[in-house]
């Protein structure tokens, strides 16, 4: 997996492999959320949207699969 940059106010840090499509989240209140079968175009939209808590809420937490932490 691979760290992929993100400014936001609630997600800490990001990591993405493109390999099996693994989203990892890690969010500043210490939770962590891992989803599988994301494509890379998809995490590169949220890391770069003005919001990536607001784009994560709208396109990843119920459109992709979360597996276990």
């Amino acid at each position: 997996m691979i760290e992929v940059p993100v400014t936001s106010r609630i997600i800490k840090s990001v990591y993405f492999s493109q390999e099996d499509g693994q989203l990892r989240i890690c969010f500043k209140n210490g939770e962590e959320r891992r989803f599988e079968g994301v494509a890379q175009a998809k995490v590169a939209e949220m890391c770069s949207a003005e919001s990536p808590g607001q784009y994560y809420i709208e396109h990843i937490r119920r459109q992709f699969r979360r597996i276990a932490a």
